[in-house]
C-alpha cells in the first residue's frame, strides 16, 4: 500500500486540524512540517514524527520526497506558495479561502492546468457527514429546485484580531473568514450555479471592542488590539444566472443578544436547514413534515469533516480522482467575495 509523504507549511492554529487527520490516515505520512517560527516547527515534528523540519518553504519544496503539501498560513501567502508547490509538481491542499483576489485566484488555476497536479480548497463544511448526507438528497430531487438560500453567521464578540483583522496578510475581515464558509456551502447545495451580481455592504462601526470585560473570545496568536482594518460586518445578496438567490450576512462583532449560525435552502418540492441543526421540510399526504434525520450528530461534526476532508486529497492523490473542492470552485467563491467587496465600496451591483 503507497504511502502519501505530505509536508505542512504554516503550523498556526489551523494546522492542528490538517496534522492530526494526517496521522489517523494510514495511507499518509508527514514527512515534513515548515513555519518560520523554528522552534514551533521543532514541537510539531516531534510530535508528529516528522523527518523534516523547514523554516523556507522553498526549500521544503525542493525535496522529492514530498508527495503533496498542506498549506496553512496566511491569506497573503496562499498564492504564492500554491503556484510554487504546483510548480515543483506537489499536490495542494490549500485552507480556505483559495487567496485573496480574483486575479490571483486565476494564476493559481493556471498553475493547476499547467501543472497537472491536484489542488484542493480547504472549503471543509462540503466535507461534514451531514453536508453530503443533504447534498444527495438534493442531488436525488428531494427539495425540488433549490432557488434561495439564506445563511447568517453573526459574532456578537469575535474579532480574532492579529493576521485577521490586518486586511493585507487577511484580504478582509468576516466575510471572507467565516463568511466564506457558509456561502460556499450553499452555493454547493445549490448546485454551484453561474452567478449573475452582487450586491453588497460592509461596515466597520465597531472596530475590535477590546475594551469588553466578562467575556471571553478567541484572540490570535499575534493578537495586537490597535491593529483592526476590516469590516465589522458584511452582508449581501447574490442573484445567479437560473434565477435563484442567496441572502448572506456575517460579522465579528456587532450588538447582538448571542452568536448565531443559520442556513436555509428553500426548493419547490422541499426546503432544509443546515445550521443550527440539520432539518428536512416536505410534504406528505398533504401534510407538512419538518424531518430530523437520525445522525450521529444534528450539527456541525468539526473534527469528523476535517478528517474527511483530509482522507479525500489522500485518496485523490492516489487515485487520481478531482476534489470536491477543486480551484475551479476556489475561483468562483473568490469572485463572489471580491464582488462583495467591490460592491460595497463602489455603492452599486456587481454585474460578473
Amino acid at each position: 500500500m503507497k504511502t502519501v509523504n505530505i509536508g505542512i507549511i504554516g503550523l498556526g492554529s489551523i494546522s492542528e486540524f490538517h496534522l492530526k487527520p494526517y496521522s489517523k490516515n494510514e495511507q499518509a505520512r508527514i514527512y515534513a512540517v515548515c513555519d518560520l517560527n523554528e522552534e514551533r516547527a521543532k514541537e510539531a515534528a516531534s510530535l508528529y514524527n516528522a523527518e523534516k523540519v523547514y523554516t523556507d518553504y522553498n526549500e521544503l519544496l525542493a525535496d522529492d520526497q514530498i508527495d503533496g503539501v498542506s498549506i496553512c498560513t496566511w491569506n497573503n501567502t496562499h498564492a504564492e506558495i500554491s503556484i510554487a508547490a504546483l510548480n515543483a509538481g506537489k499536490h495542494v491542499l490549500v485552507e480556505k479561502p483559495l487567496c485573496r483576489t480574483t486575479a490571483e485566484a486565476a494564476k493559481i488555476q493556471e498553475a493547476v492546468e499547467a501543472s497537472g497536479k491536484l489542488l484542493q480548497v480547504g472549503f471543509v463544511r462540503r466535507y461534514d457527514p451531514n453536508a453530503q448526507m443533504l447534498r444527495a438528497f438534493a442531488e436525488a430531487g428531494e427539495f425540488g429546485e433549490i432557488y434561495y438560500a439564506k445563511a447568517s453567521t453573526i459574532r456578537r464578540l469575535g474579532n480574532p484580531g492579529g493576521w485577521f483583522s490586518d486586511i493585507e496578510r487577511s484580504g478582509g475581515g468576516p466575510l471572507i473568514d467565516i463568511g466564506v464558509h457558509v456561502i460556499d456551502l450553499c452555493w454547493y447545495m445549490m448546485g454551484r450555479p453561474k452567478v449573475k451580481s452582487v450586491s453588497g455592504n460592509t461596515y466597520r462601526k465597531l472596530g475590535n471592542r477590546a475594551h469588553i470585560q466578562n467575556l471571553s473570545r478567541y484572540q490570535a496568536a499575534d493578537y495586537d488590539a490597535k491593529k483592526n482594518d476590516v469590516e465589522d460586518l458584511a452582508n449581501a445578496l447574490i442573484r445567479f444566472e437560473n434565477g435563484a438567490s442567496l441572502m448572506i450576512e456575517v460579522s465579528f462583532t456587532l450588538h447582538a443578544s448571542k452568536n448565531e449560525s443559520i442556513v436555509k435552502l428553500y426548493g419547490d418540492k422541499g426546503g432544509f436547514e443546515i445550521d443550527p441543526e440539520v432539518m428536512m421540510i416536505t410534504e406528505k399526504n398533504n401534510t407538512i413534515l419538518n424531518v430530523h434525520p437520525q445522525t450521529d450528530s444534528s450539527g456541525f461534526q468539526f473534527e469528523k469533516a476535517f478528517q474527511n476532508e483530509i482522507d479525500h486529497f489522500i485518496d485523490c492523490i492516489l487515485t487520481g480522482n478531482q476534489p470536491i473542492s477543486p480551484v475551479e470552485d476556489g475561483l468562483e467563491i473568490m469572485k463572489i467575495l471580491n464582488a462583495v467587496y467591490d460592491s460595497a465600496a463602489q455603492g452599486k451591483e456587481i454585474y460578473l
